[in-house]
């Protein structure tokens, strides 16, 4: 993945984070020349450091939009894990 595209992709995934709630899709719908496999792939990267830094509700947001865009896409589920919740006993 070059550079270009990858600052692409995490400006988009700021984009979405800081929009009024329900504006994502307009946002996405916006840069939709940026939605495929490798951004599918950055949701996943950033989700998995949210997690790690305890921002569990910003990393479960953005692995389902990584499911949603996945499978929109045609991608395998495997590719996205489910959530990054703490187990419930």
């Amino acid at each position: 993945m070059n550079p270009e595209r990858q600052e692409a992709y995490l400006n988009l995934i700021e984009r979405v984070l800081t929009c009024p709630n329900g504006q994502e899709p307009e946002v996405l719908s916006s840069c939709s020349d940026l939605i495929d496999a490798g951004f599918v792939q950055m949701l996943i990267q950033i989700s998995a450091s949210m997690a790690r830094e305890g921002d569990e509700d910003t990393a479960n947001f953005l692995v389902q939009l990584a499911r949603l865009l996945g499978k929109s896409l045609g991608l395998s589920p495997d590719v996205v894990p489910a959530s990054y919740s703490s187990p419930q006993r």
